[in-house]
């Protein structure tokens, strides 16, 4: 049985990620070294992308290529550990946290 890529679900998934970091989509192709415009046919699944721009894509947003392709997430563990810390947090404490990793993350290469 041939599994066909749905490029329309790999582009959604792409761009809920990059918003839940409140990144634009200008900032985003920056990051990436593309155009706007190309980011923008990707999120739409207009465009397909190479290997090595998938590879990016997934390491600027912290996502595994899995998820991307098949929506197979990473597990809960490491979130788990991560989450048991903020909850000690106070809502101010928390929403800078956030705020923190929301702008380093996707600077950061695995």
């Amino acid at each position: 049985m041939k599994k066909t890529i749905n490029y329309k679900e790999i582009g959604d998934k792409i761009r809920i990620e990059r918003e839940k970091f409140d990144m634009s989509r200008e900032k985003f192709a920056e990051l990436l070294d593309l155009s706007p415009f190309f980011v923008g046919q990707i999120e739409r699944g207009e465009r397909k992308m190479s290997i090595s721009t998938l590879i990016n894509v997934s390491e600027c947003l912290h996502i595994s290529l899995d998820y991307l392709i098949f929506g197979e997430a990473y597990s809960d563990e490491e979130e788990n550990k991560l989450h048991s810390l903020i909850v000690k947090c106070s809502e101010k404490e928390a929403s800078v946290i956030e705020e923190v990793i929301k702008t380093i993350l996707p600077h950061i290469t695995r």
